[in-house]
């Protein structure tokens, strides 16, 4: 409550997922003024089977109808393409692998959500993120911290590592103290129609689309050699934007003279390397071959929770979502190194366009499979999500 008794008011992103509806039942529950915002992030083919931003906006305002609250929507498309796409494209144009939740979230739904909320009144904004904030007392204020959520099979702190003490501070998590299937459980029982909805996958400008055949819309292909680490060539890659560090599928590699098992079939092949002087795409065989283990990463364009980079020591990190939490250290802060001919350097020498940028180094206990560049190298100290930055 205000100091004037009335209510203090939340504006909830409702994005028609069962998730965010849960999200605003829980806070009017609780005594919050709750509004309901839904966010269209993408127009550009938001009518084909792909992309669901009208079903989605009429499943939100059918929740709100139910739980009580008011909802607006408002379009955010424009920021989203020049903060978020603009980038994703220039990533994968320079050959690395972007995550655009981790930019979204710190662009779109905890900045130009938060800035429109804040006109609307709030006193905080919530979201159906399965994290949670917690306040510490500190000797100039209190300071927030990301937790996981009690759920760790669905924790979410990973894609919100670059929130910062503002954003936090402004912001309610409701579901990081129950898990998914509480949330479904009251979704039934208060009678949401979205109550058995299917959980969205991916980002809606790709949808359940075969990701090469959307990218081709927007970056010409570039043919090129694959090439095994003997150098034999293998065959004709379409270009190194569509192709990640790990991936085996889609490699179009037939039989490989001299390669076939006893039962006739071939190797499998893994995405391990990508030279962008020269256009190859390196493979291997076997999901376990060195070039696909990293017993150390630097990440650049570094964000930390805390606004302040902490001390080097022992932690845990993840390198992807899902990943289970590996053991690693952290060095103290370095400057970014200089160019190499693979796509690691390509990634060094973009962050360095305009100025140097911070970066950290993580040697870890076990070496990781696959590490990506363009990805987010995220680190934590139990439950504490500390932040990150972004593999080179």
């Amino acid at each position: 409550m205000h100091p004037n008794g009335a209510k203090k008011r939340v504006v909830v992103g409702m994005s028609g997922g069962v998730d965010s509806s849960v999200t605003a039942w829980l806070l009017k529950e609780q005594g919050y003024d709750v509004i309901g915002l839904f966010m269209k992030n993408w127009e550009d083919d938001d009518d084909s089977e792909y992309c669901s931003t009208r079903q989605d906006w009429l499943d939100a305002a059918s929740v709100a109808d139910v739980v009580g609250v008011d909802i607006e929507a408002v379009n955010f498309a424009a920021e989203y393409k020049d903060r978020v796409f603009a980038d994703f494209l220039r990533e994968y144009s320079a050959g690395r692998t972007p995550n655009p939740d981790v930019l979204c979230n710190a662009e779109i739904k905890f900045k130009a959500f938060l800035d429109h909320a804040m006109t609307l009144g709030a006193d905080h904004i919530a979201t159906g993120h399965y994290a949670r904030v917690r306040a510490v007392q500190g000797p100039n204020g209190p300071r927030y911290q990301l937790l996981k959520a009690l759920d760790h099979t669905k924790d979410q702190s990973y894609f919100l590592h670059r929130l910062n003490q503002a954003q936090l501070s402004q912001t309610l998590f409701p579901l990081g103290d129950i898990t998914k299937d509480e949330v479904r459980r009251i979704a039934h029982k208060i009678g949401l129609p979205n109550a058995a909805k299917k959980d969205s996958t991916g980002i809606c400008f790709i949808g359940e689309r075969p990701f090469r055949e959307f990218l081709n819309r927007y970056l010409p292909t570039d043919p090129g050699p694959i090439v095994m680490q003997t150098g034999e060539r293998v065959g004709t890659h379409h270009g190194l934007s569509f192709y990640t560090l790990g991936q085996r599928k889609g490699l179009g590699i037939g039989g490989v003279k001299g390669r076939q098992q006893a039962d006739g079939t071939g190797p499998v092949w893994y995405v391990a390397r990508k030279d962008m002087a020269t256009n190859t795409l390196y493979v291997v065989e076997g999901h376990d071959h060195p070039w696909l283990l990293s017993p150390a990463l630097r990440a650049g364009q570094v964000s930390w929770v805390d606004e302040q980079p902490p001390a080097p020591g022992a932690y845990a990190a993840k390198t992807r979502y899902r990943q289970a939490d590996a053991s690693c250290v952290l060095s103290a802060a370095v400057q970014q190194g200089a160019a190499s001919c693979d796509v690691r350097g390509a990634q060094a020498a973009a962050a360095n366009e305009g100025g140097s940028y911070p970066a950290f180094e993580l040697s870890f206990a076990e070496q990781q499979w696959a590490v990506t560049p363009g990805q987010s190298a995220v680190l934590y100290d139990g439950d504490i999500c500390l932040g990150g930055g972004i593999i080179i």
